[in-house]
């Protein structure tokens, strides 16, 4: 029984070894260094990518593009198949392969969530619109006169060109997939007036939208998690092909909302909130000329 153990050990290890090698290599089918020999591959074998590296026991190489993750995993599995008592060969039943999986490599893809939990970086990104919004009652945002601050207005007859122009900037999604949208800043074409939903200094109360002098632009470039910055930034969430919502991303379930009464300003709501119009159309989309003429160099 011992020497049956050995020999059984004696042959994941080389098993192991084969493998490893293999994916030590740049590619298997690129590498002149390769020798498909030593993984028992004839020549019809190897150019379909299969060889078998024992009895029981064979490696298909898939021509999809693998992961470096996918190939660590695959490292971590074999090694805890050689360490796993209750296998006594080197051939195993489905119920036996479904456990193995499910116990190494499941557990090490669950062990890659902590990376989602690190602080998350957006940087801008050169993608500029400039456009015209309206909301769901076809109000258009204005500015006020005095304070700065956006009014929703029904503009009629030759009022169109009191609309404002607004410079959509997007930035990158952080490492971790997003799922509530595209993160944006909003800034008033030719101004430095950003939009920016924030809470009173030293209060409780609920967060506002606010018009935002920045005078230092730069600053805006690469925007970190908890840097105060994130006031700026929206994930803009697109449902077909012109209904638009904007969420703030430093208070989450917060969107940027109109009143369904003329000349009210401009504010933050919650989700639920259905008293106010939270889905917006961006209109006369076009591309900023400081964008065209970066591209024309080109």
């Amino acid at each position: 029984m011992e020497k049956k153990d050995s020999l059984t050990t004696e042959m994941a290890d080389k098993n192991l070894l084969l493998v490893e090698s293999f994916f030590e290599s740049d590619s298997a089918f690129e590498s002149d260094g390769t020798d498909f020999d030593e993984l028992d591959c004839s020549d019809p074998l190897a150019m379909s990518g299969r060889c078998d590296l024992h009895k029981g026991l064979r490696i298909e190489i898939s021509e999809q593009p693998h992961t470096m993750r996918q190939v660590a995993n695959i490292i971590i599995a074999l090694h805890r198949f050689k360490q796993t008592r209750k296998v006594q060969s080197t051939e195993f039943t489905d119920h036996e392969l479904f456990n193995i999986i499910i116990e190494n490599i499941v557990e090490e893809s669950m062990g890659l969530k902590v990376n989602c939990e690190s602080l998350k970086t957006y940087n801008k990104q050169d993608r500029v619109i400039q456009c015209t919004v309206c909301d769901g009652l076809k109000k258009s945002l204005v500015r006020s006169q005095g304070t700065p601050s956006l009014l929703a207005v029904t503009l009629k007859g030759g009022n169109s060109s009191r609309s404002v122009c607004i410079n959509l900037s997007t930035y990158t999604t952080p490492g971790c997939k997003a799922t509530k949208g595209q993160p944006i800043c909003l800034k008033i074409a030719q101004s430095n007036l950003y939009l920016a939903c924030t809470k009173e200094s030293g209060t409780s109360s609920q967060p506002h939208l606010i018009l935002e002098d920045m005078k230092d632009e730069e600053t805006l470039k690469i925007i970190e998690e908890n840097d105060g910055m994130e006031r700026f930034l929206f994930f803009r969430k697109v449902t077909g092909d012109s209904i638009n919502t904007f969420e703030s991303v430093k208070y989450p379930r917060w969107f940027i909302s109109t009143s369904k009464n003329e000349s009210v300003p401009v504010d933050m709501c919650v989700e639920e909130d259905t008293s106010r119009q939270k889905v917006f159309s961006l209109q006369d989309q076009k591309i900023t000329r400081a964008l065209l003429e970066k591209y024309s160099k080109r």
